[in-house]
């Protein structure tokens, strides 16, 4: 028996398990996530005996006789205060780390209740936040301790909800205590668990699967195959490209570590483990295709029928090749980028369960509509059976789109008649999941002798792994942005995604343009060094203002501001001793000619505003902005809107997270379904006698395809523009980044500050640290292993917005998108510090050189 006491109440068990597993599922306490379940993230963090400790990393014969405090047991002034302070500050994005990252605080608080800045820092180390850069988190926790130490009452605040003015996120308070739910903190009876058993090589026939001793275990519900699936055994995330298996048919290839063969379900979560390891799998191992070059040579064999050639671009405006000839200075430079893990907080669960003739599932992915297409042709029933509900999703950055446990859960629970939970651990979510797009890049770029640009080409090789996922719509994107915001003309970029038997690539934050922004940002330094000027008077001199054409031909808007946002930074570029600067623009919206859609129902119920959209809230704050947008155009309180979560039933589809659309593209939708209720509003009907009443709202914008013969095509709907600095300190690390971001009208100040940091701190991670590790074809990276930057080693960060023109004018009152923007720019703008230092070029990432590379053991 091991006795302690929870939250000031006596407890004991008398089986021996992992702390944070008795707090959530003995005692229901989860507030306590599990981010890691390694000691890793800090997301499971407690007060043990008054000091903060991974959860995760104690069994319950450790704690014996200990005082145990979850989030769930902090003082009610304590979570007054906090709760406060967060949402002022902006602290809280998707929210999965803030519970921990407060007990965190707590127990800082308790040794130095006035911390500094680097006390702080210090104390909140071993918590990693993957959204917000740690620059809010911080100023929260010193703002709380301002009022705890100062005994300060909880001010009464009032917000008008307007665009441009700050506005706490509507779901700041539950994220910050803990009591919102994500899909692994529901729990509901006779809910019986299931995991995948996964392939033992990256490519290998299956020869057979004998579930017989695994059938016989107690514990053992089923052990479903492929010949279970009802439907379509293919899923995929575009809907005109379904290669991705539900599991891997007997006498069929793998094709990488992560497929599925067999799906096993047990009445206890605690012996699923046990369960597949007595399922007797057979396989017959092949020799993987590791590379774009292997994939495509003649010989190889074929990961898919059609081929190993997933989607094939090439981009050509003018004459590359006789504007290169004529100018007076080239640049040809190769640049490798590696694969990139999302590591968002939250590991991948999803709950299904019977819903009349038809089945509910509970999820915290990107899209609930390509969930209910997907899982419906699966289990081959109408879309309208499969009904999707979004609960809070605890960071996607793109990892989040795909299927990952949504088809094994609906698949379970419609073959079974009971609910099924299906929970990735942190290490599966590492292996299964679509990442970052490793590129091969050679670019080529051209100037003439006062450094105007004047052509450039490439060809870019995408390893797209195993699965298509996004392949195609990402080797796009770094197409069509690899020229940069620039004002020449003549351009001849090709594009290949390949498919390996490497984990999948697909979306991620930048969506490819990180990738190309790196390599044609780098090649532009080496053009300046050439001519005799600076980076930052090269990029000035051919920055595109508006009424130019960029590089693909269409014409720059009025509000476009990049060459303001040059100037915001080059007070820090010239102070500098040692600097870098880049800048860069990123798509609003799908564009390239394809479908996009924002839909809204803005509903009146109860004498209150609701904005139904299916936009899902990935950390980004769709709610607020919504939310802010209804506040702007019918002139009402905050306090009378309700932003709904999404719900196939509830509300319409307004298309996956991705893109950077939703702010603008359902943003749109929203005004125009809030400007319909505000007509009834001015014709003076109150709220009460329109009760019941609905106001749809859609938003379909046209774009032109890739290579089309228009003079000057729109290839997407809308841009962000930006520029970033960053020097170098007397150590030659990091000394401080200043960005200046013109993101069109700002919807809420310091929520958008909070985009740009954490999207520069995922940035910094990516051009210095991060690495995923995979040995021929096998996941070896640990969340432990991964490079992720803990709040001590982010240096300072100075964020504005600049704009040109009337913001408030325009689709979505002038908004445009900031979550991939701002993951784009620091990898360049690093490369060029470290380029400046010492005139060595660091064509691949993360960068080598440097003090933050991480040297090999000899």
């Amino acid at each position: 028996m091991y006795s302690f006491t929870v939250n000031g109440q006596p407890v004991s068990s008398e089986e021996d398990k992992k702390l944070m597993y008795f707090l959530r599922d003995d005692l229901g306490l989860t507030g306590t996530k599990d981010g890691c379940d390694s000691g890793a993230c800090g997301a499971c963090s407690v007060l043990i005996n008054g000091r903060a400790s991974n959860s995760c990393l104690f069994t319950l014969a450790k704690v014996a006789g200990k005082d145990v405090t979850t989030i769930e047991g902090l003082t009610q002034r304590q979570k007054d205060v906090f709760a406060y302070a967060f949402a002022q500050t902006g602290a809280v994005q998707c929210g999965y780390c803030i519970p921990g990252m407060l007990i965190s605080a707590v127990s800082l608080l308790k040794k130095k209740p006035d911390p500094s800045d680097k006390d702080v820092r210090k104390g909140i180390r071993g918590n990693i936040c993957r959204c917000t850069g740690y620059v809010k988190i911080i100023e929260g926790i010193k703002l709380a301790a301002k009022m705890l130490r100062e005994e300060a009452p909880i001010p009464e605040v009032s917000f008008d909800g307007k665009l441009g003015h700050d506005f706490p996120r509507v779901d700041s308070v539950e994220k910050t205590l803990g009591t919102g739910k994500y899909v692994d903190d529901i729990v509901l009876p006779g809910m019986l668990y299931a995991s995948a058993i996964r392939s033992a090589y990256p490519r290998a026939r299956l020869l057979k699967i004998d579930a017989t001793a695994a059938l016989a275990h107690p514990d053992c519900v089923a052990v479903l195959t492929s010949k279970d699936v009802p439907g379509n055994n293919k899923i995929g995330h575009l809907e005109f490209i379904s290669d991705w298996d539900v599991m891997i048919p007997v006498g069929e290839i793998t094709r990488y570590v992560g497929d599925a063969v067999a799906l096993v379900v047990s009445k206890k979560k605690t012996s699923l483990d046990t369960i597949k390891t007595l399922v007797e799998v057979d396989y017959e191992e092949l020799t993987p295709l590791l590379s774009c070059e292997a994939a495509l040579a003649d010989d190889a064999p074929k990961i898919h029928e059609k081929g190993n050639l997933l989607t094939h671009e090439h981009l050509i405006r003018g004459n590359a090749d006789e504007k290169l000839a004529q100018s007076k200075y080239v640049v040809s430079q190769h640049y490798s980028v590696p694969i990139n893990e999302h590591a968002f907080m939250e590991p991948e669960c999803a709950i299904a369960l019977p819903e009349g003739d038809g089945i509910l599932l509970h999820t915290g992915g990107q899209g609930i509509y390509d969930e209910q297409r997907e899982v419906s042709r699966m289990l081959g029933l109408p879309k309208e059976k499969v009904h999707v509900h979004s609960e809070l999703v605890g960071g996607g950055f793109g990892g989040k789109e795909d299927m990952s446990v949504q088809h094994h859960a609906a698949l379970a629970a419609w073959c079974l008649k009971q609910p099924v939970k299906v929970l990735f651990t942190r290490q599966e979510s590492l292996m299964v999941h679509p990442k970052r797009h490793g590129m091969e890049m050679d670019f080529v770029t051209g100037c003439d002798a006062e450094g105007n640009l004047t052509a450039m080409k490439a060809v870019v090789y995408a390893d797209s792994g195993a699965y298509a996922s996004l392949g195609g719509p990402v080797l796009q994107r770094a197409c069509t942005h690899a020229a940069g915001p620039y004002k020449y003309q003549d351009i001849d970029i090709e594009g290949f995604a390949v498919y390996t038997n490497n984990p999948p690539c697909g979306a991620f934050r930048g969506f490819g343009v990180c990738q190309t922004a790196f390599a044609i940002e780098s090649n532009i330094n080496i053009l300046a060094k050439k001519v005799g000027i600076s980076p930052w008077e090269i990029r000035f001199k051919n920055a595109v203002e508006p009424g130019d054409s960029l590089p693909n031909g269409q014409l720059v808007t009025q509000n476009a501001a990049l060459k303001e946002s040059l100037l915001a930074v080059k007070p820090a570029y010239d102070e500098a001793k040692v600097a870098g600067v880049t800048c860069f623009f990123k798509n609003s919206g799908i564009g390239v000619g394809l479908p996009d859609a924002g839909r809204c129902i803005v509903s009146v119920e109860g004498g209150k505003v609701h904005v139904r959209t299916s936009a899902a809230g990935i950390g980004q704050g769709v709610a607020t902005v919504m939310t802010q947008i209804v506040c702007e155009t019918l002139d009402i309180s905050p306090a009378l809107v309700i932003a709904e979560a999404p719900d196939t039933q509830r509300t319409p589809d307004t298309g996956t997270t991705t893109a950077s659309r939703q702010s603008l593209i359902t943003g749109e939708a929203t005004k125009r379904a809030a400007q319909q209720l505000r007509v009834e509003l001015d014709m003076g009907r109150s709220l009460v006698d329109l009760e019941g009443r609905k106001f749809f709202g859609e938003f379909l914008p046209e774009t032109d395809p890739l290579n089309s013969d228009k003079k000057n095509p729109v290839s997407h709907v809308g841009y962000g523009y930006a520029a970033e600095v960053v020097t170098l300190d007397d150590s030659n690390k990091l000394g401080k980044f200043v960005a200046a971001y013109d993101i069109g009208q700002v919807v809420n100040p310091k929520a958008a500050a909070g985009q740009i940091e954490g999207g520069i701190v995922m940035g910094m991670g990516y051009a210095l640290t991060e690495k995923f590790e995979v040995d021929h074809g096998y996941v070896k990276a640990r969340y432990a292993t991964l490079g992720l930057l803990d709040a001590t080693k982010v240096p300072p960060i100075e964020t504005s917005f600049v704009h040109a023109g009337n913001n408030h004018d325009g689709m979505a009152y002038g908004i445009k998108g900031v979550g991939e923007i701002a993951t784009i720019l620091p990898a360049p703008a690093i490369a060029g510090a470290y380029y400046a230092l010492d005139g060595e070029l660091r064509p691949t990432l993360p960068l080598a050189n440097t003090p933050y590379e991480k040297k090999k053991k000899k």
